[in-house]
């Protein structure tokens, strides 16, 4: 805001300029009220809110430039994104935007997925976060848990809990299917990267899915019982331990898969899915020169906030964030993957809009938006306006 107090310009030098193709694109940076309300086309102005209008009307605010950019973007006025795109995903959350990113590209789409879930139970290789990306974008998930198949059976889990075997993580018939196949490919010698691309085209998805690296990476809770495996502590402890500090077993060892580095070079947008920081993101993002590479990239870095109101609305975000001493926010997200690397641009809830100045203070362009996916249309609208705020950015 300049000395007249009406002016303003976006954090990282975003002003009405950089909407490319939008009505307003023609605003210069630092507009104002006056100037945002003169520069609305004709015919314009019955899309835009009352209270939009009255807003700008009676004080020249300093929300001025940034109210009219976060309306327009959601209302699918700038042109679709040019170009291939990268989601970093693990859980249900990044795999429910996944999905509707997936439904406006196509085969544009590559989602890169964290494999610190990964374990190995009944002597198979089980893969939780790739399977449910694959069965999402599928569209054969179960839709009330958001993993699993739909429709699932569990004759074989029950038999083996008869005969006294162990019975805490629930693979579904189908889903043993899965897990037979694959481990069966990994033990003839073939990267797990070409497992997935066989497991995911025989399912008819055209989007890549890539695991984050074909070295095993194994996800460790050190908490108050002790250390243990993620699958132990998720699963069959329900998260109860208080959690301490996590290891990613194997990760010094390990690298970005060629296939995760060549997408990433290439992506007109990465857009990190509102995926637990913690425990999906950061075993990508500690891959030995990950958080480097996509620092280096000419492309926009966005990511959105699985913390809503303080809340996780799956997993448990929220929990590991208070144990680990972290205010549970929008917030505070941000900051901690600002701190890896170069965010340029964020996207929270509507229900945390006061917190969009704060993440613009860590030098990071805030989205306020709707984020919340319960069904087709929320998630194709969330994905919509996350690449309308990358075509912003670019």
């Amino acid at each position: 805001m300049n000395a007249s107090g009406y002016k303003v310009k976006g954090p990282a030098g975003l002003g009405f300029a950089a909407l490319k193709g939008h009505p307003l694109g023609c605003l210069r940076p630092g507009a104002g009220s006056r100037e945002v309300l003169r520069s609305i086309p004709a015919g314009m102005s019955s899309q835009l809110p009352t209270h939009f209008l009255n807003f700008h009307r009676s004080s020249f605010g300093c929300h001025a430039a940034r109210s009219a950019r976060n309306f327009l973007l959601t209302q699918h006025l700038s042109p679709f994104i040019d170009g291939p795109i990268v989601a970093l995903a693990g859980g249900v959350g990044g795999a429910k935007l996944a999905y509707g990113l997936y439904q406006l590209l196509g085969e544009r789409l590559t989602v890169v997925v964290n494999t610190g879930d990964d374990f190995e139970h009944w002597g198979l290789t089980v893969c939780p976060d790739l399977d449910t990306v694959m069965y999402n974008l599928a569209g054969i998930n179960n839709p009330e848990q958001g993993w699993g198949l739909a429709d699932e059976s569990f004759r074989a889990l029950d038999q083996v809990a008869k005969f006294g075997g162990e019975s805490w993580f629930r693979l579904g018939d189908r889903d043993l299917g899965t897990h037979l196949v694959r481990t069966q490919h990994l033990k003839s010698g073939a990267e797990l990267t070409e497992v997935i691309f066989e497991l995911k085209s025989s399912v008819g998805i055209t989007a890549a899915i890539l695991p984050m690296s074909d070295q095993p990476v194994r996800t460790m809770v050190h908490s108050n019982e002790g250390v243990l495996a993620f699958q132990d502590y998720f699963v069959r402890r329900r998260c109860e331990p208080r959690l301490i500090r996590l290891e990613f077993a194997g990760i010094d060892a390990a690298r970005p898969s060629p296939q995760v580095l060549d997408a990433l070079d290439k992506a007109a947008a990465v857009i990190l899915c509102p995926s637990n920081p913690y425990l999906s993101l950061d075993p990508i993002l500690h891959l030995p020169g990950m958080a480097d590479h996509l620092s280096s990239l000419d492309a926009p870095v966005i990511a959105v906030s699985p913390i809503v109101g303080g809340l996780a609305l799956k997993g448990p975000a929220a929990k590991i964030m208070a144990e680990l001493g972290v205010e549970v926010s929008p917030v505070a997200v941000a900051r901690h993957l600002a701190q890896q690397i170069r965010l340029d641009g964020f996207v929270l809830d509507e229900t945390d809009a006061a917190s969009e100045a704060v993440v613009e203070t860590l030098g990071v362009a805030a989205l306020v938006t709707d984020t919340i996916m319960v069904n087709h249309a929320s998630k194709v609208r969330l994905a919509q306006n996350v690449l309308d705020f990358a075509v912003s950015l670019a």
